[in-house]
């Protein structure tokens, strides 16, 4: 089984953009919370649900210190004159009874700039192929019925899906094993 603390790979947006998909770090923290600045009021809410602007610095150093058993989250960054920046982020946190864990909520953040160029189908490919390994067998996401983007990323990702509405909430379900 691969050390995800130290997954990192090169991919290529669809704008031709090289980028590096890699495991959080807890050194990351600066940087999230830079990233996260620079998302607009409306990118925040979709991702966050609420009129918030910043995670707290408890939240910031869970986001970034994670266990990468039942926590996997990911970086999308780009080189830039500043150095390495964080354009994107992913992560699924396991949850359930079963031991090991079998079912992960999952998350995705990508900045508007660098949205509907494949980062978050990326991180979610990478982070299906982890939770696969890890034995997941679904990944749960709870999505604003507005969020039209996250919803079309879900949908094309290729697995089997269930989709609800609820709560005021599309709840949707993918199969990692393949089966409705």
């Amino acid at each position: 089984m691969m050390d995800v603390r130290k997954f990192a790979v090169r991919e290529t947006l669809k704008n031709g953009l090289t980028v590096t998909v890699r495991a959080i770090r807890a050194d990351d923290l600066d940087a999230l919370q830079a990233a996260l600045r620079r998302l607009d009021e409306a990118a925040f809410y979709l991702r966050f649900f609420g009129p918030k602007r910043e995670l707290t610095q408890r939240e910031l150093t869970e986001a970034t210190e994670v266990d990468f058993v039942r926590t996997i989250a990911l970086v999308t960054c780009i080189q830039d004159e500043t150095g390495e920046r964080i354009i994107g982020a992913g992560r699924y946190i396991a949850y359930g009874d079963a031991d090991p864990p079998d079912r992960a909520e999952l998350a995705f953040t990508v900045e508007e700039d660098y949205q509907g160029l494949g980062i978050a189908s990326i991180t979610l490919r990478h982070l299906a192929a982890i939770a696969k390994q890890m034995g997941i067998a679904e990944l749960y996401a709870e999505v604003l019925p507005e969020n039209r983007g996250m919803l079309k990323v879900l949908q094309r990702s290729g697995f089997p899906l269930r989709q609800e509405f609820a709560d005021g909430l599309v709840h949707v379900i993918l199969s990692l094993a393949g089966e409705e």
